[in-house]
């Protein structure tokens, strides 16, 4: 595998290094936090057409270590996000690296012939558009005439010919403006907040993040072409002559407290002929439509509430192309149809739509026809079929690929499904995690990260139909000498006899019939496995880890974690397989909300551990500025599920804000907080501190001053292994202490 392989080995070299020397006579030795800042991540990001060129990057957790968590809101502010670059030969294995160093790239795009990679990369805090050749393996910066500043983010797309690239640019003034507007928000030295303003500050300071400029790049000269003045772009497309491009603006206009409000969408083509101007295509709104152009750009299709419609650039209005099929679903069932969008087919001439019974084949002005019918033949029945993702259909329109997984069991993979025979092939399907699919336009190779489901991924290739498949990479092979958690699926029922997955990673050593402490990981819903760092850590020290499922419900979301976790553990209990007396709790931000709030439900929890977690949501709607709105529509609407403002159900904010209740907690309560937090600032959970200790409860809070969003995890080595070593200090001294405590009681 060359470079790869040498790499992994030095990899592995320096981690053996790192193990005692006590421990070089056992065959296997337990994972450690040092391993989980030692595992590397691999990812295609980007593949020519052919799925046979990759580029690919590598990195480790302390590639995204050092970010500086006080300029969250800083338009100017690029964050650390380092890897290696290395470009692999699917067909022959081979790999080279393009920079012997780490480095930060983003929006990797090969050119159409896949001779070249472009890629903007950010040096000393400049942003250059850089491109691979990969016959002479050298990589040259592509100086703009005139001299401009890109973008870090927005468009890095090929013109057909590859003659250039469409990017995005900032203007002359653009940094020293929106840091300015930054710095008059953050440092004062007085600010002042109006409602007769139609943005909030911090909104308006965010707003300059988007903005930028389209311009071509001839890469021959570096000559730049402006295409379209400052604005903040979305959806954009080259047409396949090159004749044209096609975008969507969005314009803020206000602040808004409603999902759907405030920001004003319209939708352009602009030919790329010297001196013409964007034409406007569709009627601007403040509701988004999703275009999606037929490849010679003689119109577009959209969705909108289960009907699908065509728009051609000059037409007054859209034409409504299943209106009239939108029939009920069955005869007992008087549910219409419904129809969303996938994707054009090779020529541009049909559409693939998907409706809840199966993939429907659809030409303008024509039936649609259901070609992939899923099983059964109620709502329920394909409600409960295997869930299918189209990843390809092949160049000469005879084949879907999609990647395949059961709901009720782990059953993964990739189908192919045929056109012509009305009929499907599942090419793989097994208990392994399936990622990052990348399938070859002629349907003769596909890429894709894969995992037993324990291990972290590595990249595999297999031929278009799953034949001679093998691993690309293979970095983590030093773990052969670690003993690794299993995980298995857990099925429950939660109080209200709803049905409930959730996923149990097993003690390093587990041994059947011996009941272990445990630890609930908690955040929302869990199906899948994959490898987990975390899981991983604490499973190490000999604990079951379980991250069980909860049935959320608008308006009552605190009961939902005693219903669904607390059963969940009992399930288990009832197997013999878990100590209740050795019970702990944790979660991170939404899943450390929960764990503060749960403890105020029930005192079967020897330990509990609110990492980055609110205990306050009254305070919380207002304390984290540099959201703005988010906190608000987070309660009413999203994700804490109050359904409600806090003027027209006072009550229910009330009885989810974990402080107002801290008297009823009996469990020792360790919060992990990091100061530079700009989504759940440490003050709030800081208030928890402040009440337990008031009430001469057992609490510690620790507070990273260099971290962020999710404590020492989000801030620097040292932050990281002071985090794992508190952790599991905590549930160790109170997992003995129960058992103690127990023993003296009986």
């Amino acid at each position: 595998m060359g470079v790869l392989m040498q790499r992994s080995r030095l990899y592995m070299a320096f981690i053996l290094l790192a193990i005692p020397s006590a421990l070089w006579g056992q065959s296997k030795r337990t994972f450690t936090v040092d391993d989980a800042l030692n595992v590397t991540s691999a990812s295609v990001a980007a593949a020519t057409d052919d799925a046979r060129w990759l580029a690919v990057t590598v990195s480790t957790p302390r590639g995204r270590m050092g970010t500086d968590h006080f300029r969250f809101g800083d338009p100017t502010y690029v964050g650390p996000s380092k890897a290696d670059l290395m470009v692999m030969d699917a067909e022959t294995g081979g790999a080279r690296p393009v920079f012997e160093e780490s480095v930060q790239v983003q929006s990797l795009s090969w050119s159409p012939d896949g001779s070249r990679l472009a890629f903007r990369r950010y040096v000393d805090e400049r942003v250059r558009l850089e491109v691979w050749n990969r016959d002479s393996g050298l990589v040259e910066m592509v100086n703009l005439s005139p001299s401009r500043e890109l973008a870090w983010g927005g468009p890095l797309i090929w013109f057909p010919d590859g003659s250039g690239l469409l990017v995005a640019l900032r203007t002359p003034s653009w940094a020293q403006e929106a840091r300015a507007a930054y710095e008059a928000m953050e440092f004062g030295p007085i600010v002042v907040q109006d409602s007769s303003e139609p943005f909030l500050s911090w909104d308006a300071v965010r707003n300059r993040g988007s903005l930028m400029e389209l311009a071509r790049v001839d890469l021959d000269s570096g000559a730049v072409t402006e295409l379209a003045q400052e604005g903040s772009y979305q959806d954009l497309r080259i047409a396949e002559d090159g004749s044209h491009i096609t975008y969507t603006t969005s314009t803020p206009l206000k602040t808004s407290y409603e999902r759907g409000e405030g920001t004003e969408y319209a939708y352009f083509k602009l030919d790329l002929t010297e001196g013409a101007a964007p034409v406007e295509v569709m009627e601007k709104g403040e509701r988004r439509i999703r275009p999606n152009w037929k490849p010679d750009g003689s119109g577009f299709v959209y969705a909108r509430e289960g009907d699908v419609f065509f728009k051609s650039p000059g037409a007054d209005s859209a034409q409504n192309l299943t209106e009239e099929y939108r029939v009920p679903l069955t005869e007992a069932d008087s549910t219409k149809r419904s129809f969303s969008i996938d994707r054009w087919d090779p020529e541009g001439e049909a559409l693939l739509l998907r409706a809840q019974d199966g993939y429907y084949l659809m030409e303008i002005g024509e039936e649609p026809e259901l070609v992939w019918a899923f099983p059964g033949e109620s709502r329920k029945e394909w409600g409960e079929a295997p869930r299918l993702s189209i990843l390809q259909w092949t160049e000469d329109g005879r084949y879907l690929y999609a990647s395949r997984a059961v709901r009720d069991r782990w059953d993964r993979g990739l189908v192919r499904y045929d056109l012509q025979g009305n009929r499907g092939e599942i090419l793989v399907s097994d208990t392994d995690v399936y990622r990052s699919w990348t399938v070859a336009e002629d349907g003769s190779r596909v890429v894709f990260r894969r995992s037993d489901g324990d291990r972290p991924d590595e990249i595999w290739t297999a031929d278009g139909d799953f034949g001679d498949a093998k691993p690309l990479t293979d970095f983590n092979s030093w773990l052969d000498n670690v003993v690794l958690s299993k995980s298995q699926l857990i099925k429950y029922y939660d109080v209200d006899g709803e049905e409930l997955y959730g996923v149990l990673h097993l003690p390093a050593n587990y041994e059947e019939g011996k009941a272990y402490p445990l630890v609930a990981e908690i955040y929302e819903t869990f199906f899948d496995n994959g490898y987990s760092y975390s899981a991983q850590t604490l499973a190490a020290q000999g604990w079951m880890v379980l991250r069980p499922s909860v049935d959320l419900e608008i308006g009552f979301p605190g009961e939902a974690w005693m219903k669904g976790v607390t059963t969940a553990i009992n399930s288990l209990m009832d197997k013999g397989m878990v100590d209740g007396r050795q019970l702990g709790i944790h979660g991170t931000s939404y899943g450390g909300y929960a764990a503060s709030l749960i403890i105020t439900q029930t005192d079967r929890f020897a330990a509990a551990i609110n990492i980055s977690g609110k205990v306050n949501i009254i305070s919380f709607l207002g304390d984290s500025e540099k959201i703005t709105t988010r906190n608000y529509n987070a309660a009413e609407e999203g994700q804490d599920r109050l359904g409600a403002t806090l003027w027209e159900q006072p009550q229910k904010y009330w009885e989810h804000s974990a402080v107002v209740n801290a008297d009823r907690i009996t469990t020792p309560h360790l919060l992990l907080t990091g100061h530079g937090d700009w989504n759940v600032p440490d003050t709030n959970t800081r208030e928890m501190y402040y009440a337990l200790r008031r009430l001469g409860k057992e609490v510690v809070w620790v507070n990273y001053m260099r971290a962020g969003h999710g404590a020492g995890r989000a801030g620097l080595e040292e932050d990281y292994r002071d985090h794992w070593r508190r952790i599991i200090e905590w549930y160790d001294t109170h997992f003995k202490k129960a058992v103690e405590e127990d023993e003296k009681g009986s």
